[in-house]
């Protein structure tokens, strides 16, 4: 079920945009989606982890917020794409930069740890 979202955000816009990308799977799918147009199976091959349903509510989620387009082709059997909109592209600087941070912050830390076991 989805958390129940504000109309407003006044003191705090990162709560804004936590409110439509946050939670465990949604940047990681607009990551992958970014890359290249991506197929629902594909989705799921790339990030394992995440349950078919899960991985289907949180599309609709994305799509609806206007993060993702996607686009069915009328073929047998059905065919359908993800791509970033304008709008979800507008957040690739944000993503990668929280990937840089957790290569820099987190996983050398992981490695580093290993390293000395």
């Amino acid at each position: 079920m989805r958390k129940q979202r504000h109309k407003e955000y006044p003191d705090c816009p990162i709560e804004a945009a936590l409110d439509v990308i946050g939670g465990k799977w949604k940047s990681i799918i607009l990551f992958r989606i970014m890359e290249d147009t991506r197929r629902f199976n594909e989705l799921r091959r790339l990030i394992p982890k995440v349950t078919q349903r899960t991985l289907t509510n949180q599309l609709r989620e994305l799509e609806r917020d206007g993060l993702i387009h996607r686009k069915i082709y009328a073929e047998i059997p059905p065919k359908v794409e993800y791509s970033a909109t304008k709008l979800g592209q507008s957040l690739q600087p944000v993503l990668e930069a929280i990937s840089l941070w957790s290569e820099v912050h987190l996983l050398a830390n992981i490695v580093a740890e290993k390293e000395s076991d």
